[in-house]
């Protein structure tokens, strides 16, 4: 009933005022999501504090940064709402999405302090009247030692993807809300609920907490197909490489554990000439920044990501999710697969195992409510065919080389001229087969000789 509700029900009816529905009307936002319809109103016109438990790509941002930029004082200067995100992309996400809800109301400042960028625009730009901040929180606890950023009279705390911050930022995250009063309303996002959420909860939130709960009946209802695939340790790139090349021009993420692992992955998609990028935390940031760039607008189709890089991409035509290493916990597994199937579309969650790994998949399945169905492994004669259409592709890709001298070349057209190109390819062709030993590409010779 809710979704259709939602479906109905204008932001008007929510309590949003007039310069913003003006704004979500020019962004051609006019039906509230399920979230934004619980979590708007309660925002708005309670108090206390609110535990929102949301996937990804389900309107959070609006959900939150709606009623918070009506209930900002213009007339107070000094920063009344932090929102805290685990990326600089999520932060960026988040922040451009504010500026956009704002464009009517140009009177609220809003402010983006995320690492990864020069910090002293950022403690000049804080000189100002600013009204919202949006911060990483590494960025913003530099800034506090540095006595750059004043939260003593916020009024409102957003932790958004909360989930990640307690287990990689839960140092910074402990320092920032020692700083911040204990009379601001706090406001927590998160996908999935483990026992550091709830221990933040208990310490560092009001004993009487608003919960809020949309489209969470289980991950498998967001459109994504969940698949598994077995393989041998030898066999992991080629099967790999056979499944990317079948989805060719499509959008996809493979994930990987570590960085190295990252990196060597991405090196062999470069080889074998996939138009791919790597993206983990030890890259620069304009480095991210482009290849993310460059992902959004269409200019490379593949991401090799760690899980805490890959947090905050929000693009919604990647089709399929690889986990090319199964993740450690069930809550990585939820936002590595909430990479796809976004904004109502359908999407593929691959996971890639070795067969001691199989037994996990049933723990996933009962722990997340989802079902994985067997994917398909190629066979040998598929794969041998695929590392074939590769090795051309690769010749297809070759840049010629300008440096070879014009009497060599002509000597090599020389041994080449009378051969059609057909004659050529077959004899390019026969030497790979020779090389490789790619036995299940050559035709099968029958007792009485004949090929068939």
């Amino acid at each position: 009933m809710l979704k259709n509700y939602a479906m109905l029900k204008p932001f008007s009816d929510l309590g949003i005022n007039n310069p913003l529905q003006q704004s979500l009307k020019a962004l051609h936002i006019t039906e509230p999501t399920a979230i934004q319809v619980k979590t708007i109103p309660v925002v708005l016109n309670q108090k206390e504090d609110v535990v929102v438990l949301a996937k990804t790509g389900t309107g959070k941002t609006a959900a939150f940064g709606l009623p918070l930029l009506q209930l900002i004082d213009i007339e107070n200067n000094e920063v009344q709402t932090l929102i805290l995100a685990p990326t600089r992309e999520l932060g960026q996400q988040i922040y451009n999405n504010l500026v956009s809800f704002s464009t009517n109301t140009p009177e609220i400042t809003i402010a983006s302090i995320c690492g990864g960028t020069s910090i002293k625009p950022q403690i000049a730009g804080l000189k100002d009247a600013t009204h919202i901040v949006v911060a990483t929180p590494g960025r913003l606890v530099d800034l506090i030692k540095r006595d750059a950023i004043s939260l003593k009279n916020l009024k409102y705390l957003v932790l958004d993807e909360a989930d990640e911050m307690v287990s990689a930022l839960k140092e910074d995250l402990d320092l920032i809300i020692k700083d911040v009063p204990k009379t601001r309303r706090t406001l927590l996002f998160t996908a999935t609920m483990p026992g550091a959420i709830k221990q933040l909860v208990q310490n560092y939130m009001s004993k009487k907490v608003v919960q809020i709960e949309a489209d969470m009946e289980t991950v498998g209802h967001q459109g994504i197909d969940h698949q598994y695939v077995v393989v041998e340790p030898i066999e992991k790139l080629e099967v790999l490489l056979h499944f990317l090349n079948s989805k060719e021009g499509e959008h996809g993420i493979i994930f990987c554990k570590t960085k190295a692992a990252v990196n060597k992955l991405a090196k062999n998609l470069a080889i074998n000439k996939f138009s791919s990028g790597a993206l983990h935390g030890s890259l620069t940031q304009g480095i991210r920044d482009r290849i993310m760039g460059q992902f959004r607008e269409g200019f490379i189709d593949i991401l090799v990501a760690t899980d805490l890089a890959a947090r905050g991409i929000d693009v919604k035509d990647v089709s399929y999710v690889i986990n090319y290493h199964l993740p450690d916990t069930y809550d990585a597994y939820v936002h590595r697969s909430g990479r796809t199937a976004r904004a109502g579309a359908k999407g593929l969650s691959l996971t890639i195992l070795q067969q001691e790994e199989v037994v996990d998949i049933s723990d996933f399945e009962k722990e997340l409510g989802i079902t994985f169905k067997p994917f398909k492994k190629a066979d040998a004669q598929s794969i041998e065919e695929n590392n074939g259409l590769l090795w051309a592709k690769k010749i297809f890709k070759t840049k010629p080389n300008r440096e070879v001298s014009e009497d060599f070349k002509a000597k090599i057209k020389t041994i080449f001229h009378h051969l059609t190109k057909e004659e050529l390819v077959d004899k390019i062709l026969a030497n790979y087969l020779a090389q490789t030993g790619a036995e299940t590409l050559k035709p099968e010779i029958t007792k009485k000789g004949k090929r068939h």
